[in-house]
């Protein structure tokens, strides 16, 4: 069952990064073939992640990593990349989220027997 719950935050993550990878090919790349093309590839790539991801976690879990990876890649993509700029709020929020997919990640359903 564990490593089910790490196969399930590891499709999370890829769905994640998937998504901040899109957003930066529409943002990098400047033949809009190419950018279009990506854009929908990591898409594409993204949904089936997450869809996986659904298959190990619950939709809680999965969908806060899904967003915790997006946010925090997404943002220090555009930091390292396009020289924007990461306010002190940024990384206070970055923190709260990341304690929270912690704690999130800690705790699991109650599977309850159902007498019908």
């Amino acid at each position: 069952m564990e490593s089910e719950s790490r196969r399930g935050y590891a499709w999370a993550i890829s769905a994640g990064l998937c998504a901040a990878l899109a957003a930066i090919c529409a943002k990098h790349f400047s033949s809009q073939l190419v950018k279009y093309s990506l854009v929908i590839v990591f898409n594409v790539t993204m949904w089936g992640c997450y869809v996986n991801s659904l298959r190990a976690l619950s939709s809680l879990q999965a969908t806060v990593t899904n967003f915790a990876t997006n946010f925090l890649s997404s943002g220090l993509a555009g930091f390292f990349l396009f020289e924007e700029r990461l306010s002190l709020k940024w990384f206070s929020g970055a923190l709260l989220i990341v304690i929270g997919v912690f704690l999130l990640s800690k705790s699991s359903p109650e599977h309850k027997a159902h007498n019908d």
